[in-house]
């Protein structure tokens, strides 16, 4: 290990020794949170500028720092499976009546595909608005490998029939999802620990003396899981300072420069779902303002990591805890927005691409008949889109060659494709919280007039 190395470690150090000694302070975790964005990405910016773009020296020490970045990703994936499967027999065993289940994912799913409508058409006007093309993208070493990997995965996802990936959905070997095995296996064992719930509620009716046990084992794995959780958050800081770091020494500014127009471009429109994300919370009484503040944490974690599946934790804890959604709501949110409708992934960024490849097929992209088909074939693609990075080109290789286009433009646009996951995969997970904050809002006003109703036909009889 080199004197540089060694040098950048203990910077590093320091800041990590830092950041601890703001924790113990008392501060709060956003506080804490954009210390560790700022201080993570300086430092990896100036070992680029210092050593230079593929330097030996930032990769020995990026391989040190990587313990922390990825050990804390992995302690977030350690927790997911545990934290879906018990949050959904407790949603389900805590639940008044056993429509409620119905309505709250039926609400729930309703909200996350209407907010991917939206994401889709976004991304078709900015496409427009910016005139992106796919003429004129160079073809290096990296986007020619690329090429060949993505077509070979064609045939994987190119044949797959909505049926199909419904059927995907059914957990078949639920301890075999646990282990994450599939793409779609948040959603297998969301629908497990619901059906588990289901029968966990018919034995305590049919049983009475076993109900008072399952609801204090219910309840009290829930209590350990969110326990562990609240453990593994203490982290976040010290994480996203080495995951920061990481991304900012790792950038090139060749390739970023290069696709300049196209990075611009989807940044804009990610930035406008933000808003749209804001101005539907504000219709259930949410001010925006409030919303964004409270969520930012996460949001920052999500952009970090690049992973929609290792931030249900924090998503689920910050709905519970900061924006006060049932954790009913908040578990079916968060989880169902890892693999569905996920606005930056499956909405916008597929978009764009059609859009920016059609005219190299003799397809005007403002033809009305193909941006219905368009929006149509992402909204039905966007189930099962894996919560983790690089979900968005697999949602790539599903829309387009059912569109007729030819899926290249996806391995052309891979330098740059990290920097834009980043803000594809925080839109994300802000897309699950407004879901479960609309639903969760939604649901409560409806109980309160249901409930005055009553007293109203009580008093007046």
């Amino acid at each position: 290990m080199s004197l540089a190395v060694i040098a950048n470690l203990a910077v590093f150090g320091i800041i990590l020794f830092l950041l601890n000694v703001q924790q113990r302070k008392g501060h709060t975790l956003s506080r804490l949170v954009l210390l560790g964005l700022v201080s993570g990405s300086v430092l990896g910016l100036l070992m680029q500028v210092g050593y230079g773009e593929g330097s030996g020296i930032i990769k020995d020490t990026l391989e040190w720092v990587n313990v922390v970045g990825k050990g804390y990703v992995g302690l977030l994936k350690m927790v997911i499976m545990p934290l879906v499967l018990v949050s959904m027999i407790s949603a389900v065993v805590k639940l008044d009546r056993s429509g409620s289940l119905g309505k709250i994912s039926g609400l729930t799913i309703g909200v996350l595909l209407f907010t991917t409508m939206i994401s889709a058409i976004v991304g078709i006007a900015v496409a427009q608005l910016f005139g992106l093309s796919a003429e004129g993208l160079t073809e290096g070493a990296r986007e020619a490998a690329r090429v060949t990997v993505i077509e070979s995965r064609i045939g994987q996802v190119s044949d797959l029939s909505i049926p199909q990936m419904l059927v995907s959905f059914i957990p078949t070997n639920p301890f075999a999802d646990l282990t994450g095995a599939r793409s779609t296996s948040i959603i297998a064992v969301v629908i497990f620990g619901i059906l588990v719930g289901i029968a966990a509620l018919k034995v305590s009716a049919e049983n009475a003396e076993l109900a008072k046990p399952i609801h204090a084992f219910v309840d009290a794995s829930q209590a350990v899981v969110m326990r562990l959780v609240k453990m593994i958050m203490a982290l976040t800081p010290y994480g996203i300072a080495a995951l920061m770091m990481k991304v900012v020494a790792t950038s090139s500014a060749g390739d970023i420069l290069n696709l300049l127009s196209f990075i611009v471009a989807s940044y804009v429109a990610i930035i406008a779902m933000f808003f749209v994300h804001g101005l539907l919370v504000s219709f259930v009484g949410v001010k925006p303002s409030e919303y964004f503040k409270k969520i930012w944490p996460v949001l920052t974690f999500a952009f970090s990591s690049r992973s929609s599946a290792a931030t249900i934790p924090l998503n689920v804890e910050a709905q519970i805890n900061k924006l006060n959604v049932p954790p009913a709501i908040a578990n079916l949110s968060a989880s169902f927005g890892a693999t569905i409708g996920q606005n930056g992934c499956a909405g916008i960024y597929p978009a764009m691409l059609a859009v920016m490849v059609a005219p190299s097929v003799g397809i005007d992209p403002m033809d009305f008949s193909f941006i219905l088909s368009l929006i149509a074939i992402i909204i039905v693609s966007s189930f099962g889109i894996a919560g983790v990075g690089g979900g968005a080109t697999f949602a790539a290789l599903i829309v387009l060659p059912a569109m007729g286009l030819p899926v290249t433009i996806a391995a052309l646009l891979i330098s740059i494709e990290p920097l834009i996951d980043m803000a594809r995969t925080a839109l994300n997970v802000s897309g699950a919280m407004t879901a479960g904050t609309i639903t969760s809002r939604l649901l409560k006003s409806k109980t309160d007039s249901t409930t005055a109703d009553v007293k109203t036909e009580q008093t007046t009889a």
